[in-house]
């Protein structure tokens, strides 16, 4: 306890700022993010300034989305050398996810909830530019985050998952994307069930509904890079 106290000091001066730390019995140290950082980490999922995010948009597509025809073909086949082709009744899930969020924070902007400059852009590489609130109403006045119930952290954890894979390519090539992307739209589809963005929270917590739909976007920015990059097809806009 002694040794992880001194050790836990030295590294609290360094990181205070990024976490928080605790020593327990028998000489563990836990880590964990501070608020703030989380909030900064999910703004840059948003606006496509985390490290995958330069990847995003390289497969240049109509704003409509593809037609039919390239729909179906996209589903039926790996366009990218050596992509392993992921089970048709998962990539249709992802890809209805991801399409999901697309018209939900459309349909925000719409109703003014958001404000985005240009709603659907062709290849930019960060998929929202945001006007307004930016950044997003992530934390509460007393710096904590807005994002509290149980499916808004699971998909807040899956985010954390498929990033950390993204990021930090497993070399054996292990990593089952098509799973990872699949856990990755049930939590989505979870949250989108339990969460409310409309109604009610949308009158008595603005701000709320915002940090809502920042979740939304931040996983259409993952689910986007997966869906493109790691499994080879389009991320459609719509379904």
């Amino acid at each position: 306890m002694e040794l992880a106290s001194a050790i836990a000091s030295d590294l609290s001066r360094i990181c205070e700022d990024i976490f928080s730390i605790q020593v327990v019995p028998p000489g563990w140290i836990h880590f964990e993010l501070t608020h703030s950082t989380l909030a900064t980490w999910l703004q840059s999922l948003v606006v496509g300034s985390w490290e995958g995010a330069g990847e995003i948009g390289g497969t240049e597509q109509e704003p409509g989305g593809a037609g039919e025809d390239e729909k179906d073909e996209a589903n039926n086949q790996c366009p990218i050398p050596h992509a392993p082709c992921p089970m048709p009744n998962s990539l249709f899930a992802i890809e209805y996810a991801h399409a999901r969020c697309c018209s939900l924070v459309l349909l925000a902007h719409r109703e003014g909830l958001i404000k985005l400059r240009e709603p659907v852009p062709n290849t930019s590489p960060a998929f929202w530019d945001i006007i307004s609130p930016n950044p997003l109403p992530w934390l509460n006045c007393d710096g904590t985050l807005r994002l509290n119930h149980p499916d808004e952290r699971r998909l807040i954890s899956e985010l954390i998952q498929v990033v950390d894979n993204i990021e930090c390519p497993d070399v054996s090539g292990s990593v089952k994307w098509e799973k990872v992307a699949l856990n990755l739209s049930q939590a989505f589809e979870k949250f989108w069930s339990n969460c409310r963005i409309w109604g009610e929270v949308k009158i008595t917590s603005p701000e709320l509904t915002q940090a809502r739909l920042g979740l939304l976007m931040a996983t259409q920015s993952v689910l986007k890079f997966v869906l493109e990059e790691n499994l080879g097809v389009f991320a459609p806009l719509e379904l």
